[in-house]
């Protein structure tokens, strides 16, 4: 943006008053104009100033319409497609996908020793450029969703109503209201009904292996008998008898046979 010598005087005219608002007292004559000629000039500046951001966004814009529309030519407009790249990144242009596939095709392409160094160095260029703007957009992005919390260095005093003086009385009053709720509660204790005893739980039986507890007899029944009595073990196991030697007085009465 390129200012005449008459715009840079209102322009610094206007920092001036803007670094020191004191009131300006009119000074009529040659050597300094009026207030009211002052404010028209810096009016007419800052129209001046609005038109040529105007006019800047307009050349922009037909930048990168020119821009797009050699891309579209390529490879065919590879000469005029990086002449424009160049002349858009000097303006503050971010490169895009579509600048980098196209930049990496024409350095796969067969070109010149000068002409291929000169695309190499351009998709380099325009690769810095790139990452450096999606790292800016991810830092800002991250700086909006997460917000550090900031945690008190310490608790916050808080001023008792009335003064030093209300000291006191809001002390002897928090012990009253500490005593009335104590005795509100001991009141709600004593007015609650009292349930019923619990019975008390029998201790459990200590466990003796796989034996099975014994049946308890109703009252009014006696114990079945046995039919049959327990048998002892001397029953069960007699002791073995020795054999009793024969009789000797069959013995004799042979041999007196026999002799007879």
């Amino acid at each position: 943006m390129a200012f005449s010598a008459d715009e840079l005087r209102v322009l610094r005219r206007a920092l001036a008053i803007a670094l020191r608002p004191d009131p300006v007292t009119p000074s009529a004559g040659p050597l300094g104009p009026d207030r009211a000629e002052e404010v028209q000039d810096c009016l007419r500046l800052a129209e001046a100033v609005d038109e040529a951001v105007r006019e800047g966004g307009r050349l922009r814009a037909f930048l990168l319409d020119e821009l797009a529309r050699y891309r579209a030519a390529l490879p065919g407009a590879a000469v005029g497609y990086l002449e424009q790249l160049q002349g858009a990144l000097a303006a503050g242009y971010e490169p895009l996908a579509e600048d980098l596939a196209a930049l990496r095709a024409l350095c796969g392409s067969a070109a010149g020793g000068g002409e291929a160094t000169r695309r190499r160095a351009l998709l380099s260029h325009c690769e810095r450029l790139a990452e450096r703007g999606v790292r800016a957009r991810l830092a800002e992005r991250a700086g909006a969703v997460v917000q550090p919390r900031t945690s008190p260095v310490g608790p916050r005093l808080r001023a008792l109503p009335g003064g030093v003086s209300a000291a006191p009385r809001t002390a002897a009053q928090g012990v009253v209201r500490k005593g009335a709720e104590i005795v509100r509660e001991a009141l709600q204790k004593a007015d609650e009904p009292k349930g019923e005893p619990q019975p008390r739980k029998k201790p459990a039986a200590p466990e003796h292996g796989d034996r099975e507890e014994p049946k308890r007899r109703e009252p009014g029944r006696r114990a079945p008998r046995p039919g049959r009595p327990v048998p002892t073990p001397a029953e069960v196991f007699p002791p073995k008898r020795r054999p009793s030697p024969p009789p000797e007085h069959g013995s004799s009465l042979g041999a007196g046979a026999r002799s007879a």
